[in-house]
């Protein structure tokens, strides 16, 4: 199996499908404050023309259940990315509304501490996929800023529950350091926003195919 790969970011049907036609598998859309942030009714004229096998993946920042609900359902979302910390019973009540068809995808903004948080996440039976992020004082997301691959690596990744959850990173990854990325983490996935841009919430189109290009040539060169 490839790696995951998630273009996140977009604000137009353009962008969605360049990210399809290079090879993404999902690709993100911010329901929160961001240069990127679109509404449900945006995203409901773009879903239906993208290709029903590409995830479209709903970012949301401290929502509460009818908000994510509401927008799950307007804009024809496969998947939601709760980028904050969420209510414990959140995600529960998500797979109970949607059923198994709905990916749940929870953020852990990476820091020293982050494995033992990453515990009861890990637990979790409703929650499909573990974004490991990185976070400054002013964003939650698309920073353009890496963590520590080597701290992360040491007390994360190569925890055996973690592999089985299926980890994704993000937070700084580009074109140039992809490779870098899944060599040393060695993810079930990947996430990328800043990156490949041209200007926030606009795609660059050359960064987008290298991007997704080297990831999948990184991920088939990696240890097994």
């Amino acid at each position: 199996m490839s790696v995951w790969i998630k273009i996140c970011g977009n604000t137009s049907r353009e962008d969605a499908l360049l990210a399809a036609d290079a090879g993404a598998d999902a690709v993100g859309f911010v329901f929160a404050p961001s240069p990127r942030r679109v509404t449900p009714e945006q995203v409901s004229e773009i879903v239906p023309r993208l290709p029903t096998t590409l995830e479209t993946i709903g970012v949301f920042v401290d929502a509460s259940f009818e908000e994510i609900e509401s927008t799950v359902l307007t804009s024809g979302l496969t998947g939601v990315q709760l980028h904050f910390i969420a209510a414990p019973d959140l995600p529960a009540r998500l797979r109970e509304r949607f059923g198994p068809t709905l990916r749940i995808l929870r953020v852990l903004h990476f820091s020293s501490e982050a494995a033992g948080a990453a515990a009861a996440i890990m637990h979790d039976p409703n929650v499909d996929t573990l974004m490991i992020d990185s976070r400054t004082a002013s964003a939650v997301g698309g920073t353009g800023q890496s963590f520590d691959w080597a701290l992360a690596r040491n007390t994360l990744f190569e925890n055996a529950l973690a592999r089985e959850l299926r980890l994704v990173v993000a937070g700084g990854l580009n074109p140039d350091n992809i490779a870098e990325a899944i060599a040393s983490l060695h993810p079930w996935g990947v996430d990328v926003v800043s990156g490949v841009e041209a200007a926030p919430g606009r795609k660059d189109r050359a960064k987008v195919r290298s991007f997704i290009a080297n990831a999948k040539t990184a991920h088939c060169e990696k240890r097994p």
